[in-house]
C-alpha cells in the first residue's frame, strides 16, 4: 500500500508544527493529493492554510495512516481525537520523542499497528534521517508503508529493538545541535585568529556542510578522509593532536555527551 492507497483511504496528521509541516510538504511534492490529508492542529500556520488539506474537519471513517506529530507533553490531550481508529486497520506512526510504543498500545488498544519513529530537523530541507521500529501488529507491510512515508524527508533506517531508540535519539535526533555548536565554535575560533565574524561564519558553515556531503558521497570511511587531509607535521596534524587527545579531545567529550543524551532519553521515556 503506497501513496495511491493512502489517497483512497486518507491520512490523518495530528499536529503540524515544524516536523509535521516538513512531512506534509514532502508528501504533497510526491503526489499525495491535498484532499486526501486531514490535519488536526489548534493553531494552523498561514502556510498550512494554503495547502488545500482538510483542516480541523470531520475525519475519514477508516484512514490508512494516522501520524502523530504533536509535542510529547501534549500527546495525552491530543490522542482522544483519534483514539477511535485504534484496534483497526489504520497504521499509527508517531514522530513524538520520548513516548514508547507501550504507551500508545495502552491508549489505542493492543491490536493497533504502531510505528515509533525518530526523525531529525534536517528533514525540513529533505536531508533528514529517521529511525523506525514497529510493534508485533505492524508487520512488514506496515513498516514498508511507514518507511515510504518518512522517506519523503530523507533517509530511513529500521531498528532491531525499541531499546535502540535512546541511542538513535542521542546521535541523529539531538546530533544536529552538536554540529550547529561545532559551527559556532569553529567560527569563534576563526575570529580569535583575526577573521571578521561574517567571514569566519561563512567559512565554518561551508566547511562543515561540505565535509558532511563529502563523507556521505565518498567510498572511503571518515577515518580515511581525515587521513587524506592530514599531511605529516602539517597544520591539520597540529590541530588533530589537540582534537584527538584521548583525555581532553573529541573522543571522550562526544562519548560523554552522547551518553548524557541517551540517559535523558531513557528518563523521558520512563525507562
Amino acid at each position: 500500500m503506497e501513496m495511491d492507497a493512502i489517497a483512497q483511504r486518507g491520512l490523518v496528521l495530528l499536529g503540524c508544527g515544524k516536523m509535521g509541516s516538513a512531512l506534509l510538504a514532502g508528501w504533497l511534492e510526491r503526489g499525495l493529493p491535498a484532499g486526501a490529508v486531514w490535519v488536526i492542529d489548534p493553531a494552523p500556520s498561514a502556510w498550512l492554510r494554503r495547502q488545500g488539506v482538510h483542516l480541523n474537519a470531520d475525519l475519514p471513517p477508516d484512514p490508512a495512516i494516522v501520524l502523530l506529530a504533536v509535542k510529547p507533553q501534549l500527546m495525552g490531550e491530543a490522542l482522544p481525537a483519534i483514539a477511535g481508529f485504534g484496534g483497526g486497520s489504520s497504521l499509527f506512526v508517531s514522530v513524538a520523542a520520548g513516548t514508547p510504543i507501550a504507551a500508545y498500545e495502552k491508549l489505542l488498544g493492543p491490536g493497533t499497528p504502531i510505528v515509533r519513529a525518530m526523525p531529525n530537523t534536517p528533514a525540513a530541507i529533505g536531508r533528514g534521517i529517521t529511525a523506525i521500529i514497529g510493534n508485533a501488529q505492524t508487520g512488514e507491510s506496515g513498516l514498508a508503508l511507514a518507511e515510504s512515508l518518512l522517506s519523503a524527508v530523507g533517509q530511513v533506517v529500521r531498528l532491531q529493538s525499541e531499546g535502540q531508540m535512546d541511542a538513535v535519539t542521542a546521535i541523529s535526533g539531538s546530533g544536529p545541535a552538536y554540529v550547529f555548536h561545532l559551527i559556532e565554535t569553529l567560527a569563534a575560533a576563526g575570529q580569535a585568529q583575526g577573521l571578521s565574524q561574517e567571514l569566519a561564519l561563512q567559512l565554518a558553515k561551508a566547511t562543515v556542510a561540505g565535509a558532511g556531503a563529502l563523507a556521505e558521497a565518498a567510498e572511503e570511511d571518515p577515518g580515511q578522509l581525515r587521513a587524506n587531509v592530514t599531511s605529516p607535521n602539517g597544520t591539520t596534524q597540529a590541530a588533530l593532536e589537540v582534537l584527538m587527545d584521548p583525555d581532553t579531545g573529541f573522543p571522550p567529550l562526544l562519548e560523554r555527551a552522547v551518553a548524557a543524551a541517551a540517559r535523558r532519553s531513557k528518563e523521558l521515556s520512563g525507562e
